[in-house]
C-alpha cells in the first residue's frame, strides 16, 4: 500500500513541528493565549442578570410592599445596596452608578392591591428605574423584574383563593429612554477600534526596525533615546486621533447618538487613552524580535482588553479575581468616560477619576518599553 505522503514531505513536516516546539516563544503562543482567553471568556463574558445593584424606595411600608421588596432581594438577580428615603435621592443614585436600578413602591401600593383584588378599577403600580447606559443589561433587568412582580401577584391570589390583583411594573430607563442598542454600542466603538489600530501600529514599530536591521542605525544617529521614542509615539497618536474623531463624528451625525457632554473634554480623554494604548504597544514591540511576534503579542493583549473593559458585559458581573485584572485595562476607564459624555453630561471631576489611571498606565508602559528596548540592544 503506497504511503499517503512522500517521506521527504513527512520529514519536512516533522522538522517544522520540532522547530516550533523548540522555540520557547512559539510554545507560549501555542499554549498560553488559548488558555488565557478560555478563562477570560468563560468567566468574564456573561450575559446573566446576577447581583444587580438595587436601591429601594418603599413609600408604602405595608406588609405587602415589604414582601415584594423581599422577593427582589431574595432573588439571585438583585442585591439591595441602598435604602432611599425620598424621591430626590433617585437621580444621584443612578447618575453616579451607586445602583443599576431603583425599585420605587408608591404610598398607595397596598390599598390599590386590595381594591384591585376586590374587582375595583386601577392597578397596583410599581416603578423600576434602570440605568439605560447599558441597554442590554437594562432590558434583562426589566424582564426579570416583570417576572418577579407577576409571580408575586399570582402567589397573593393563590393565598386568598381569588383572581390575581392587577399589578403593573412601570419601567423607565434613564439616559437612554428607548433603550437603543446603538446608543450603548457606538460610543464604545470609539475606544475599541482606536485601541486595536494604535496598539497594532505601535507593536510593529520597533519590531519592524529590528527585523530589517535599521533600529541599530537609529541609535548611532544624533537622535537621543527620548527623541526616538517620540518618533514612534507621534505617528500612532496622530492615526488614533484621526480615527477617533471620525468615529465620534459618525456616532453623532450618522447614528444619532447624542453627545451631551463636553467635546473638548472628550478629546482630551481620547488623547490620554491613546497614549496609554501606545505605551502597551511599544512595550510589546520592544520585547518582540520580529513583526510576527509583535502582531501576536498585540492580539494577545487586545482580546482580553476588550473582554475585561465592560464593553459587552458588566464588570460587576465578573468574578472578583477577574475584576482585579480590569484595573490594568485602559479601555475600562475610557468606556466610562465615553458613555458618560455621550449619554449624559459627565462632570469634569468624574472624568478626572478615570483619566489619572490611564495616564499612570501610559507612564508605566512607556517607561517599560524604553527599558526593554535598551536591554534588548545590550
Amino acid at each position: 500500500m503506497p504511503a499517503i505522503l512522500p517521506p521527504r514531505l513527512v520529514a519536512l513536516i516533522v522538522k517544522e513541528f520540532r522547530a516550533i516546539w523548540r522555540d520557547p516563544r512559539s510554545r507560549f503562543v501555542l499554549v498560553g493565549p488559548p488558555l488565557i482567553q478560555l478563562v477570560l471568556f468563560a468567566y468574564a463574558a456573561t450575559f446573566e442578570v446576577e447581583d444587580v445593584a438595587l436601591a429601594v424606595l418603599n413609600e408604602d411600608r405595608s406588609a405587602e410592599s415589604r414582601e415584594l421588596v423581599g422577593r427582589f432581594t431574595a432573588s439571585s438577580g438583585f442585591e439591595a445596596v441602598r435604602t432611599l428615603t425620598h424621591i430626590g435621592q433617585i437621580e444621584p443614585t443612578i447618575d453616579r452608578k451607586r445602583a443599576v436600578a431603583v425599585l420605587h413602591i408608591p404610598q398607595d401600593f397596598a390599598a390599590r392591591m386590595k381594591r384591585s383584588a376586590a374587582g375595583g378599577p386601577g392597578a397596583a403600580r410599581v416603578q423600576l428605574i434602570v440605568d439605560g447606559r447599558r441597554s442590554n443589561t437594562a432590558l434583562a433587568v426589566m424582564a426579570y423584574a416583570e417576572t418577579i412582580v407577576a409571580d408575586y401577584a399570582r402567589d397573593k391570589a393563590a393565598e386568598r383563593g381569588a383572581p390575581p390583583p392587577e399589578t403593573e411594573l412601570v419601567g423607565r430607563a434613564w439616559f437612554n429612554p428607548n433603550l437603543k442598542s446603538q446608543w450603548f454600542i457606538v460610543p464604545g466603538l470609539v475606544g475599541t477600534l482606536t485601541l486595536v489600530v494604535v496598539t497594532v501600529v505601535a507593536a510593529l514599530s520597533i519590531a519592524r526596525e529590528r527585523e530589517v536591521g535599521t533600529f541599530e542605525q537609529l541609535l548611532v544617529t544624533p537622535l537621543r533615546p527620548l527623541e526616538i521614542l517620540l518618533g514612534k509615539v507621534v505617528p500612532a497618536l496622530g492615526i488614533g486621533l484621526a480615527e477617533g474623531v471620525v468615529i465620534i463624528g459618525a456616532a453623532v451625525a450618522w447614528f444619532g447618538v447624542p453627545l451631551r457632554g463636553s467635546l473638548p473634554l472628550l478629546l482630551v480623554s481620547l488623547l490620554v487613552f491613546l497614549i496609554s494604548a501606545i505605551g502597551v504597544g511599544l512595550m510589546i514591540s520592544a520585547y518582540a524580535r520580529t513583526q510576527q511576534q509583535g502582531i501576536v503579542g498585540a492580539f494577545l493583549f487586545l482580546m482580553p482588553a476588550v473582554i475585561l473593559s465592560g464593553f459587552a458585559t458588566p464588570i460587576a458581573n465578573m468574578p472578583a479575581f477577574i475584576q482585579v485584572l480590569t484595573y490594568a485595562d485602559p479601555l475600562r476607564y475610557f468606556l466610562v468616560i465615553l458613555r458618560g459624555l455621550f449619554l449624559r453630561d459627565l462632570p469634569a471631576d468624574l472624568v478626572l477619576q478615570q483619566l489619572w489611571p490611564m495616564a499612570l498606565i501610559g507612564t508605566l508602559t512607556l517607561a517599560a518599553a524604553t527599558w526593554l528596548a535598551r536591554k534588548r540592544l545590550g
